[in-house]
């Protein structure tokens, strides 16, 4: 399987999904509900199509729950694209303390969860997506398991937050495979890692 992982972030780095202004209060973040008056229609149909491609979906548990209490409880998952993707196919939440998953069609990843994904990734065909889940995105690009990087960079800079890449962590180099933006600013950016940098010094010339 191909592992891929889709973000909305603020030009700042910070990250948030599509959902209310207070899904994520921790450590006194008090701007969410940035994304919905930015995220136009264009950007909504792109996010729809990344979601209705997956195989599979990957997820830490924080994230994992959140979904479970929102889209998994939709009394008809056919109506919404998200809701549909998220409700039918696998879903796999890497976690040491989730023993009892209530939301079908899930597997608890909790033992070696580097060998299991790399399992999934070589046993498997299509893709497996990671949305949200930013500890376990930044944990996945150090050890060199995530093949390509969907950013949605919203037109704003909120100056607090969650970053999706941390002040210090592995440096990756990357490829862009496709760049769009949306008529309300949303840049739709598609990454590959290629590895570690290159670092050079600047020569005049």
């Amino acid at each position: 399987m191909k592992l891929t992982t889709a973000t909305m972030v603020t030009v700042d780095g910070v990250m948030q999904g599509l959902g209310a202004p207070d899904e994520d209060r921790r450590g006194g973040f008090e701007r969410g509900g940035w994304v919905a008056p930015l995220f136009d229609d264009e950007a909504m149909t792109s996010l729809n199509e990344v979601y209705q491609r997956a195989d599979a979906f990957l997820f830490g548990r924080r994230t994992y729950e959140i979904f479970a209490g929102s889209w998994g409880v939709r009394p008809d998952p056919s109506a919404d694209p998200i809701a549909e993707a998220l409700n039918t196919r696998p879903k796999y939440v890497a976690s040491t303390t989730l023993t009892d998953p209530r939301w079908a069609n899930t597997t608890v990843l909790s033992g070696d969860v580097a060998a299991a994904v790399g399992e999934l990734k070589a046993e498997q065909e299509g893709e497996l997506q990671v949305h949200g889940s930013g500890a376990l995105i930044r944990w996945l690009l150090e050890n060199r398991l995530v093949d390509e990087i969907t950013l949605f960079v919203c037109p704003v800079v909120v100056g607090q937050g969650m970053r999706l890449f941390p002040d210090t962590g592995p440096d990756t180099a990357l490829d862009l495979v496709d760049s769009r933006t949306t008529p309300r600013g949303v840049m739709i950016q598609v990454y590959r890692p290629t590895g570690r940098p290159e670092y050079a010094t600047a020569t005049a010339t």
